[in-house]
C-alpha cells in the first residue's frame, strides 16, 4: 500500500497525496497498536519511510530518485510533527445530528428493518429525498469510515453498513423515477479497479430525482467499456468517482481518453481521493470537482 501510494505522489507530482496518506496511516497504526505508545509508533513508521529511501535509492535512478526522496522526507516530517488530538467530530451536531445518530445506532445493532424503516419515515417526516442522501447517508458513511480508521468497528462491519444504506438507497427509486425529464443524460461510475461505488449511485440517483436520464454504471470499469457507454449513451456529462488516491493515474488517463473521443462532453469528478491532492484535476481537461451532490446539480442545469 505504501509503495502504491508513493507511484501516484510521483506519477502525478502531488506532494500532499503522500503527506495526507503517511498522517491517515499513522493515526491508523496508533488504534491497530494499542499496547505500543505513540512514540514508539511513531519511530516503527519514520524508520520504515527511511528503509524505503534505502532500498529505492538502489534501484531508481538519480533523477527518479530526487523526485521520490522528497515524498518520503514528507512523510518522514509529518510523521515526527503529528499530534494525536481528539477527533472532534460534528456528526451529532446541527439539524440533521440525531437522524444521522439514530441510523448509525441501528446500524451499530445490526437491526437491519428499523434502519430501513427509519429512513422511509424521513419522507412522511417532511425532509427531501435530497436531504436524506446529501445531509444524512453521506455523512452516516463518513462516519463509518472513520469509525474503522479508529478500529472501533471491523471491516465486516463496515461492509454490512454499505449494504444496507444500498438497500435503503433503493427504496427511494420509485420516487426518484417519477419526475419529469427534462432531456439531458448524465453517466456516472466507479474508475479503473475502484470498488467504492455509493458516491457514484448518489449522484447518478439525484440527478434522474431532478430531472435528468441517468445512466450508473457502477464500480471498476475500464477506460474501454467507459468510451463505449459514451459512444452509445451519447450523454450530456460524466461524472467519474474515486475513492482511492491509488486510482487517481487511471482517472486521469481516463479524462485525457474521453476528451480526445468526445471534445465537448462535459466532465465531473469527485471522491474522497481528490481531497488528498493540491487540486491535481485543474490540471487535466476537466470542467468541475466536488464532492456535494447537490453544487454538482446546480452547475450542470
Amino acid at each position: 500500500h505504501n509503495l502504491s501510494f508513493l507511484q501516484v505522489a510521483y506519477q502525478l507530482d502531488d506532494e500532499k497525496v503522500f503527506k495526507d496518506y503517511s498522517l491517515w496511516l499513522l493515526q491508523l497504526m496508533v488504534s491497530l497498536m494499542p499496547d505500543l505508545t505513540q512514540a514508539r509508533v511513531k519511530e516503527h513508521m519514520y524508520l520504515h519511510y527511511q528503509l524505503l529511501a534505502d532500498a529505492l535509492k538502489n534501484v531508481l535512478e538519480p533523477s527518479e530518485y530526487i523526485n521520490v526522496k522528497k515524498h518520503l522526507d514528507n512523510a518522514m516530517t509529518v510523521t515526527k510533527n503529528a499530534t494525536f488530538d481528539r477527533y472532534d467530530s460534528t456528526f451529532n451536531q446541527g439539524k440533521y445530528g440525531i437522524i444521522r445518530k439514530t441510523y448509525l445506532d441501528y446500524l451499530l445493532k445490526h437491526d437491519s428493518k428499523n434502519a430501513v424503516l427509519y429512513i422511509n419515515s424521513l419522507v412522511d417526516l417532511g425532509y427531501s429525498i435530497e436531504e436524506i442522501y446529501v445531509d444524512v447517508l453521506q455523512e452516516v458513511m463518513k462516519e463509518i469510515g472513520e469509525l474503522w480508521h479508529q478500529c472501533k468497528i471491523s471491516v465486516d462491519q463496515e461492509h454490512y453498513m454499505t449494504s444496507i444504506t444500498q438497500v435503503v438507497l433503493s427504496q427511494f427509486y420509485t420516487k426518484i423515477f417519477e419526475t419529469d425529464k427534462i432531456g439531458l443524460k448524465i453517466l456516472s461510475c466507479s474508475v479503473g479497479s475502484e470498488l467504492h461505488e455509493m458516491g457514484g449511485r448518489m449522484i447518478s440517483d439525484l440527478f434522474e430525482y431532478h430531472g435528468w436520464d441517468s445512466t450508473y454504471l457502477g464500480a471498476a470499469v475500464p477506460k474501454a467499456s467507459i468510451l463505449k457507454s459514451i459512444k452509445a449513451e451519447q450523454p450530456h456529462l460524466i461524472a467519474l468517482s474515486v475513492t482511492m488516491p491509488q486510482h487517481l493515474v487511471e482517472c486521469k488517463d481516463i479524462v485525457l481518453a474521453i476528451k480526445e473521443a468526445f471534445p465537448k462532453l462535459k466532465i465531473a469528478v469527485g471522491g474522497r481521493a481528490f481531497q488528498m491532492t493540491n487540486e491535481v484535476w485543474k490540471k487535466w481537461p476537466v470542467d468541475i470537482s466536488t464532492n456535494n451532490a447537490t453544487s454538482l446539480i446546480e452547475w450542470a442545469d
